[in-house]
């Protein structure tokens, strides 16, 4: 069986073996400038994967083991090949063209879900989760969705019901196991969660699900050494008396590759970002970060496929149209950015660096379509006034950040424009020039 996944800023769980990424798109950390203000920056906990966001996930299925009927294997593989490209609208359709086929096609309703997940219809992906399992009743995969969107959702504690429930009825179940350790785990019942996940692990020694979910709780509840350890027996094993479980983990590459950006070790964080989105190619976390960590080095021509990517993939991430838009601004390519991060907004209106952008791109662009030069100045006052507003008294500790300076040069400028025309040439000429975005362009 072949699994191509959904995401979320914003979450990452199920058997490798049996996923790729979606959900989690919950990261809501600031974009912190760079202190020119120009070239974006972003810290290490703004890219879309938090000790909140990095959480479980589950995923689309292909038809290579069977289980859909010929009545409906055209359109079901139809709806995968859709979903690998990125082509949700077309994988929606056809997935529910599989489930009219044949009614009692639990994989369709299970895909469906995981596609209408990915578009942010929560309530139809719960429906569609919930016609798998009842069509099946020992679809895992679905009972397993299911309650990760409603932890993911608000509804924890419906979730830890539900599969409290589910797991009594088969109390040997690894997967069903794992599922309520990750849920405990968001929970913040840590102690229950490493419990679940052991004993998950005592019914199958080699499940790597729950191996990532004791190393994801680690993380979560600020123990990263124990969480290393975890993720080194997954990835690279200690010796041959204990071989590494599962090298190719994409889930615990991605985890790793936080780990390693949050302690500074870009080089290793790249390289880790690189494969698990290379391996699944809709695993949003990891293409986000990998993105974003181009865009620190002012390489937004590198940035821009990957982010387009991840919209593409995830349109509810927030996060991923937020860095795209900032993308756009380092281009010059201005409505585009605007598009973008007025999107980002809609979609989460704390997002601090989308405002932070706009003013950036309003104070900074030569001319903005459909604004005169006031219009524009103001505009740009607005958006860093709202930064500062959201932000706080100071930056965030560890972070740089020129907003009072920028606030400064963009107050200057529109004092300058409203100045009678003579008073405004002999001010000018008086003072050094403001500096200028600084961005570097691809």
């Amino acid at each position: 069986m072949r699994i191509a996944a959904r995401l979320t800023l914003a979450a990452l769980a199920v058997s490798p073996f049996v996923v790729i990424a979606c959900g989690g798109d919950d990261a809501k950390n600031p974009k912190y400038p760079a202190k020119d203000g120009g070239e974006a920056v972003t810290s290490p906990s703004d890219t879309n994967v938090t000790a909140g966001s990095a959480s479980a996930v589950v995923g689309v299925v292909d038809n290579s083991s069977g289980g859909v009927s010929d009545s409906a294997k055209g359109s079901y593989d139809d709806g995968f090949k859709a979903w690998m490209t990125g082509d949700l609208q077309t994988a929606k359709t056809k997935f529910r063209e599989a489930t009219t086929a044949d009614p009692k096609a639990s994989a369709a309703f299970y895909s469906l879900g995981c596609v209408l997940e990915r578009l942010g219809d929560n309530a139809g992906a719960q429906t569609a989760y919930r016609q798998a399992f009842n069509a099946k009743s020992d679809n895992e995969l679905a009972k397993g969705a299911y309650a990760l969107n409603l932890a993911h959702t608000g509804h924890q504690g419906e979730a830890d019901t539900f599969l409290t429930d589910q797991h009594m009825k088969n109390p040997k179940s690894a997967r069903l196991e794992s599922y309520l350790a990750e849920v405990k785990s968001l929970e913040k019942d840590s102690t229950s969660a490493q419990q679940l996940a052991q004993d998950a692990l005592r019914i199958d020694p080699n499940f790597k699900d729950a191996m990532v979910v004791i190393a994801r709780d680690h993380y979560r509840s600020g123990r990263t050494d124990l969480a290393k350890y975890a993720l080194t027996a997954i990835l690279d094993g200690f010796g041959q008396a204990s071989p590494a479980r599962d090298p190719g983990n994409a889930e615990a590459l991605l985890l790793r590759a936080i780990i390693e950006r949050e302690a500074g070790q870009r080089i290793a964080a790249m390289k880790d970002f690189d494969t698990a989105r290379l391996k699944r190619p809709d695993l949003i976390e990891a293409t986000v970060q990998v993105a974003a960590m181009k865009l620190e080095a002012g390489n937004a021509s590198e940035a821009q496929p990957l982010l387009e990517s991840a919209v593409k993939y995830a349109p509810q991430n927030a996060i991923a149209h937020m860095n795209l838009g900032d993308c756009y601004r380092l281009q010059q390519r201005y409505a585009d950015a605007k598009r973008e991060l007025d999107q980002s907004l809609a979609l989460d209106s704390t997002l601090l660096g989308a405002h932070y952008a706009m003013g950036l791109m309003y104070l900074n662009a030569p001319s903005f379509p459909g604004m005169d030069a006031k219009q524009q100045v103001a505009a740009a006052l607005r958006e860093l006034n709202q930064y500062k507003s959201m932000r706080g008294p100071k930056a965030a500790p560890g972070t740089s950040d020129d907003i009072d300076d920028l606030i400064a040069r963009a107050t200057d400028k529109q004092n300058q424009m409203n100045m009678p025309a003579a008073t405004a040439t002999a001010a000018t000429t008086s003072r050094p020039a403001a500096p200028v975005d600084a961005g570097k362009k691809p």
